[in-house]
């Protein structure tokens, strides 16, 4: 199980797999995770383990094309299923800032063959502050959706 919780560390994000309307999409991040992700098992039950990690991202659709996201990610593990805990950051786009918290989010580990193959996951995040290019986002609640793109790669979807 370590193993299990060791990629997913590598490969989440903020995951997610859910179909969003394309009138709907806010832009899309291509995502690296910065530095190494050791899972940190918490010992009440085997399987049970606490990720955390930074990330950053390149805009390269929609509104965001061209921004920078800096933000981080907190996440509970039991086995193959996640329970995002803290996730948030900073979008940064020249003429204007965007901070970003999650509300919830869920993700989970796919298989292939039996094996680790990536990571998908949704949920919704508020948009606590912005300014700038990006103040027509400000107090929204938008969706998020990610999914493994490679190793320690991900992209990552807003959406209304």
């Amino acid at each position: 199980m370590r193993a299990i919780l060791m990629i997913a560390c590598a490969m989440l994000g903020i995951v997610g797999s859910i179909n969003v309307a394309h009138s709907d999409v806010i832009g899309r991040y291509e995502c690296n995770i910065l530095g190494a992700s050791t899972p940190e098992p918490i010992g009440d039950r085997a399987s049970h383990g606490l990720a955390s990690y930074q990330f950053s991202c390149v805009g390269v659709d929609g509104l965001l094309k061209g921004a920078v996201y800096s933000a981080m990610n907190v996440s509970e593990w039991d086995g193959s299923k996640g329970k995002l805990l803290l996730v948030g950051g900073v979008h940064r786009i020249a003429g204007g800032f965007a901070v970003t918290q999650m509300q919830e989010g869920t993700a989970s580990i796919d298989m292939k063959d039996g094996k680790p193959a990536g990571l998908t996951g949704s949920g919704k995040a508020l948009v606590k502050f912005a300014t700038g290019s990006l103040t027509s986002l400000s107090g929204k609640s938008l969706k998020f959706v990610t999914k493994s793109i490679g190793l320690n790669r991900f992209d990552i979807v807003w959406s209304e």
